[in-house]
């Protein structure tokens, strides 16, 4: 591509980005004016179409100026108080909008906008909105007029007429950067952060030697007391004055040393909290960026439905992640639809019910308790809750007791299973019920949740609550096994400790109290097979979980409370790890995971459903003592070294984790271990070399090793058996019960003889 092809190109970018910048102005405008006629409505439509003119000029697209200029002749004759602009004009303006919308996607296809059957699709459009200005009245409408405004067009100024320095100033304030990178950079700023809160430590550490220093310093002084008493010769003193002099001058710069440090501690800190805000700040994007075109699209909609609707939106500059804004457009649609659909009524019933016959739709997004609130409610009829019980019956969903015992909030609950509708016939807006379903699974995936509330001929009410960011989740840090997990507070119903006397066997299985119902009791070891936790004499932690049809609660050591996590994704290589949603990394450096709840509920059905549900044992009980097999773990990647050492511990085994070949030959040589599991791809020294100096030593050559690799070609399966190695285990295929299979194939098991 050369210069001039660059520079073609980049201009169409441009235009694009103009076109739709001032597409969503003007159809904002023209259903302002829709609903009330206002002069800055208008001149604001007047500008953006003189802006697209304007640039379609510059990159030579006669199809956008020719459009634009008739639209610009529609809006002049309304300033002017020509004509107004009833339903009729306003559907062919915003026609006019979509078609500058195409325009702009192909605007590199001229031969179709200025031959082709987009240009007869122009003509046409061109034809009717000038046969409407020879028209005094839009029969559709009252006769609103519109004063004319101060500014005509000619003053207006186009895309060539901007001063360079605002081209400028506009370009900076934009930049393209790639939804990888910037996942990189919260990361980075996240492990920043975590690293700052290293130093706090470091300088503890550094006082406690300076009190040290401080009793050396006094030693030395209280010994030259003493031999110069005793009439220690001239040059010995000489000497320990010397050395006194030596360990004041060390104390006089470890205290200056502190302070600097003290003092860099407290900015780097707080440097990298900002920077790590800011980082967060760029992921953030405004509520208004998700639903631009809403009020639009309610309008098209319902009109076809004959209906008069307006969408009034709240909370436009309200920051959400852009992740959780990209995923929420399809659960938006879908509830306003619904409520086009299913709440608004007909102007006559409307009429007769004593409302406005144009009905109402509410979305508004604000930050409540530190969750994206986010709420679309109507004017509408609301929902008949004895029709829905009765549908809910019809179709063998519960029995006629069941459903009459049902609360209001309970019954609003089965709108979301999929399937279920309310209307028995299908259309092209609803009646499958596949839209609430929709939503419901999509809040799941983000870690949100969903309400509905109902007031029969008031109208409906949806809110939904999703974390402000992806990246960051308030988690309940918990001690599962000796070894610290994270619950996402969103699927947290509650916390509490019971005494040991409130757990009650029912069926075989322990219960406790909660809420008037009766909760079974599910050991957290037994899902993570993390080991044997009993519960401490000050009663049993419990993580109460789940929803109204499966409520369980976790058993855990101990609760450690609330804590910020940055969530770190899994390697997708690994595939999904049961029971484990993601990873992070606590302030001390500590990793930790973010356990899957989901996923746990269904590890917990299946465990009951095949009869194997361990019971809670008192702390009492006498625990069997044994020495386990100790187990070598070298891999350079953190993730997969705390997966196989958790894996591994979950069965007993005892692990000492290596960070790269180097690390775990030293250790090799220092402890003694039953088995090494290594990587081959490591810094200082690979899996080979490795494997090679264990075979090649008389003292460890017995040891069994196994290579955990993602190279799983035949090749390097076979590189890594000649070198010596036992087991040979793609990370590609990497799963749980194929890893510690292979290990007790190796070893046996870990208390095993």
């Amino acid at each position: 591509m050369n210069a001039d092809d660059m520079r073609d190109a980049s201009m169409l970018d441009l235009f694009r980005l103009e076109v739709e910048t001032q597409a969503q102005v003007m159809s904002s405008g023209l259903l302002a004016i829709e609903r009330s006629a206002s002069p800055e409505d208008l001149e604001a439509c007047m500008r953006a179409a003189h802006s697209i003119k304007g640039a379609a000029r510059i990159v030579g697209i006669q199809a956008g100026v020719d459009v634009t200029h008739v639209m610009e002749d529609c809006f002049v004759s309304a300033q002017q108080g020509k004509i107004q602009l009833g339903p009729r004009r306003i559907d062919q303006l915003l026609h006019g909008v979509d078609l500058l919308q195409r325009i702009a996607k192909s605007a590199e296809d001229l031969q179709l906008w200025q031959a082709g059957s987009g240009r007869q699709e122009i003509e046409i459009f061109l034809q009717g909105l000038h046969n409407s200005l020879l028209q005094a009245d839009d029969n559709a409408r009252g006769s609103e007029t519109i004063p004319a405004a101060a500014a005509g067009s000619a003053d207006l100024p186009t895309l060539g007429d901007l001063p360079a320095q605002d081209k400028i100033e506009s370009s900076d304030r934009m930049l393209r950067v790639t939804a990888a990178h910037l996942n990189q950079l919260v990361s980075l700023s996240g492990e920043s952060l975590v690293e700052s809160r290293w130093l706090p430590a470091f300088n503890q550490s550094l006082l406690r030697l300076k009190r040290l220093q401080q009793s050396a310093v006094q030693a030395v002084e209280l010994l030259h007391d003493t031999l110069r008493e005793s009439g220690l010769a001239a040059a010995q003193l000489q000497a320990l004055q010397d050395t006194r002099q030596q360990v004041d001058a060390c104390q006089k710069m470890l205290v200056e040393r502190l302070s600097e440090l003290e003092l860099f501690e407290r900015r780097n800190s707080s440097r990298a909290q900002r920077l790590y805000d800011q980082a967060l700040a760029c992921r953030m994007r405004p509520f208004a960026d998700r639903v631009v075109g809403y009020d639009r699209m309610a309008r098209d909609l319902g009109r076809s439905l004959g209906k008069q609707v307006r969408l009034e939106i709240s909370g436009e500059t309200t920051q959400v992640d852009r992740d959780i804004l990209e995923q929420l457009d399809a659960p938006l649609v879908h509830l306003l639809r619904n409520a086009l659909d299913h709440g608004i009524e007909p102007a006559p019933q409307r009429r007769l019910a004593g409302k406005a016959e144009e009905g109402v739709i509410t979305l508004a997004a604000r930050h409540h308790a530190g969750l994206l609130q986010i709420t679309i409610s109507d004017d509408g009829n609301g929902i008949d809750l004895e029709q829905l019980r009765a549908s809910i019956v019809a179709r063998g969903l519960v029995d006629n007791a069941t459903a009459a015992r049902l609360s209001d909030a309970e019954l609003l609950h089965f709108l979301l299973l999929p399937g279920f509708s309310m209307r028995d016939t299908v259309t092209e807006i609803s009646g499958r019920g596949v839209g609430l379903d929709v939503v419901h699974n999509m809040l799941k995936r983000m870690r949100g949740t969903i309400q509905i509330f109902s007031e029969s001929g008031r109208g409906m009410r949806f809110q939904l609550q999703l974390p402000l960011t992806l990246s960051l989740v308030r988690s309940l840090l918990v001690s599962i096994g000796g070894e610290p997990y994270a619950f996402p507070l969103a699927y947290v119903n509650r916390t509490m400790i019971v005494d040991k006397d409130q757990i009650e066997l029912l069926e075989g299985r322990q219960h406790f109290t909660f809420e008037e119902r009766q909760i079974g009791l599910v050991a957290a070891s037994q899902i993570l097979q993390s080991g044997e936790s009993t519960p401490s004499d000050d009663g049993i932690a419990l993580v109460v979980i789940g929803d109204m049809a499966r409520t369980y609660g976790l058993q855990v050591d101990r609760l450690l409370g609330e804590h910020m996590l940055v969530v770190q994704p899994l390697d997708a290589r690994l595939g999904k790890i049961k029971d484990v949603a993601a990873a992070a990394l606590m302030e001390d450096g500590t990793p930790v995971l973010i356990l899957d709840v989901e996923d746990m509920l269904h590890s917990v059905d299946k465990l009951i459903a095949h009869g194997q549900l361990d019971k809670i044992h008192d702390s009492s009980s006498p625990q069997q003592v044994q020495t386990s097999k100790r187990v070598l773990v070298v891999d350079d990647s953190l993730t997969v070294r705390e997966l196989e050492r958790k894996l591994l511990s979950s069965r007993g085994y005892t692990v000492r984790i290596a960070v790269d070949g180097m690390d775990g030959w030293n250790a090799l040589r220092s402890e003694p271990f039953d088995l090494v599991i290594t990587d081959i791809d490591m810094p200082r020294m690979d899996g080979i070399e490795l494997v090679t100096l264990i075979k090649n030593n008389l003292q460890l050559k017995a040891i069994p090793v196994m290579i955990v690799s993602y190279k799983d070609r035949q090749e390097d399966r076979q590189r890594g058996l000649e070198a010596g190695a036992d087991y040979y285990l793609a990370k590609a295929s990497f799963h749980d019960e194929t890893l510690l299979q292979a290990v007790e194939d190796l070893i046996g098991e870990a208390g095993g003889s």
